[in-house]
């Protein structure tokens, strides 16, 4: 101590001031990463509504698949955006969007589904021939390029009377630490105004970013909700009305009744969150009875209640997942814990091999599934999505017992920024009689693909993991540990 006093004292006074101003700056960076990773949320963000009482819930899907994995008779099932467009057009009162992205921007040779068009022109439509009527498309600033521009679809939707509310996304919680703290101390100030000069990462034809744009896109936060609601039933999905996701593997639940007004509420706290307008409740009456019960959920609490529903499970039930990401801890231990007391755990995963036509590097779910392999001695199912275009984007999971099947879907991902109050998130929880139609469609649904029933849509867990290198686990322990990663 008494060396450090006197290598103190025969420092210059500038020096003294530099290194007191380096230290201050440290400890303000420290501070500004903890508060912004830990602090309160916006009221009604991560929201838990009531379980409410329906007869009519019925299951939606998307899938792409072919004889061989190298595309032999290619065929695409593509139904949830349809239910969309019904949705909206049959809508007498309000419609209400939350979706992620939207866009037909892509650089691959892949004749997709022109969604984005299809939408925004139905938005826009149904806005021009029912002026007084709400029509509101709530949506991730990814969309405006942080700022760098106006799409023509969102420019079309706006110019008809639609209101679009771009998400603030900076009263979220921060999922990358390190960065975020350096962006709020310094970047966040840099002027966005001006045209964008830099390449668009998502596609070649979208318009270019500025520099403070893509600043801002480093902080890799997001409203990655989806959902479409009248004030006749809602439509909770996990796909997105993007061109270049049009033959992504994707399930929805469209649902029916009071529930529609929990997710109004919640999808009204992101509205007023980004300064957008309060929302319409539809005019539904509480139901006592009915065979579903259904609950919305958002953030943290989808993961609370699924391992609630999760931990609950023993010898004997059933559970199939669907899933593109999983790597979230609580989650990835509660199926170990599962399956070694004897539930029959099945998981059809996407193998992350490629993403808009760039290869991916397998994480998080290859490391993952090793674990899951070595952790349960290989008692856990585990398939791989036969990917030939798009990816298995679906986030569902089904849990029987003796008594009931739990049916959990929506935008949900099983990753820390998914479920740790980091993004903006939601699915819907359902209880349902074992034998009731839900539960039967979406048992066949995952038999179906499971079996190969038809054609090669799933693929042997040894066809990734036997590529599975030392550095992808390296890699995937060390972005878990620093939080800098992109699931």
């Amino acid at each position: 101590m008494e060396k450090v006093q006197k290598k103190w004292n025969s420092l210059s006074r500038r020096k003294k001031v530099i290194r007191v101003l380096i230290l201050l700056l440290i400890l303000l960076y420290i501070g500004v990463m903890l508060w912004h990773t830990y602090k309160p949320l916006p009221k009604d963000i991560s929201y838990e509504g009531d379980l409410h009482r329906t007869d009519n819930i019925e299951m939606i899907t998307d899938l792409t698949y072919a004889q061989d994995q190298d595309g032999t008779d290619r065929k695409h099932e593509n139904h949830i955006f349809d239910e969309v467009y019904t949705l909206i057009e049959e809508a007498e009162q309000f419609v209400v969007m939350d979706f992620f992205l939207m866009d037909g921007y892509f650089d691959e040779k892949e004749d997709f589904p022109q969604i984005a068009d299809s939408l925004s022109d139905k938005l826009a439509e149904k806005k021009k021939n029912n002026p007084d009527m709400p029509v509101i498309f709530i949506t991730d600033p990814l969309n405006k390029g942080y700022g760098s521009y106006e799409t023509p679809w969102f420019k079309k939707m706006r110019e008809a009377g639609v209101e679009i509310v771009y998400t603030d996304l900076e009263p979220l919680r921060d999922s990358t630490p390190i960065y975020s703290g350096l962006y709020r101390l310094f970047f966040q100030w840099f002027d966005r105004d001006g045209e964008g000069w830099i390449a668009n990462a998502m596609s070649s034809k979208a318009p270019k970013m500025t520099a403070s744009s893509y600043l801002e896109l480093l902080n890799v936060k997001a409203n990655h909700r989806k959902a479409a609601v009248s004030e006749k039933e809602a439509i909770i999905t996990s796909s997105n009305p993007h061109d270049a996701s049009g033959f992504h593997g994707n399930l929805a639940l469209k649902v029916t009744g009071p529930v529609i007004n929990d997710i109004l509420e919640a999808e009204e706290a992101v509205s007023l969150m980004s300064d957008g307008p309060k929302l319409p409740r539809a005019e539904i009456p509480q139901q006592d009875d009915g065979q579903y019960a259904v609950q919305y959920l958002t953030e943290k609490k989808v993961l609370d209640a699924l391992l609630e529903d999760l931990e609950a499970t023993k010898e004997g039930d059933k559970i199939w997942v669907g899933m593109f990401f999983i790597a979230q801890r609580g989650i990835v231990n509660a199926l170990t814990d599962a399956v070694n007391r004897g539930v029959e755990v099945n998981m059809i995963l996407d193998p992350n091999e490629n993403s808009f036509g760039q290869e991916k590097s397998g994480l998080p779910n290859r490391p993952v599934v090793n674990e899951l392999l070595e952790d349960t001695n290989e008692q856990i199912n585990i398939r791989w999505y036969n990917t030939i275009v798009g990816q298995y984007h679906t986030k569902a999971i089904w849990i029987q017992t003796a008594e009931q099947t739990i049916i959990s879907s929506g935008s949900s991902n099983y990753t820390e920024r998914t479920l740790d109050n980091y993004n903006l998130e939601n699915n819907v929880r359902i209880l349902a009689p074992n034998d009731s139609a839900l539960v039967l469609d979406m048992e066949q649904y995952f038999e179906r693909i499971w079996k190969n029933e038809d054609a090669l849509y799933t693929l042997n867990v040894e066809e990734y993991q036997d590529n599975l290198s030392w550095w992808q686990r390296w890699i995937y322990s060390a972005q878990k540990a620093v939080k800098l990663t992109t699931y």
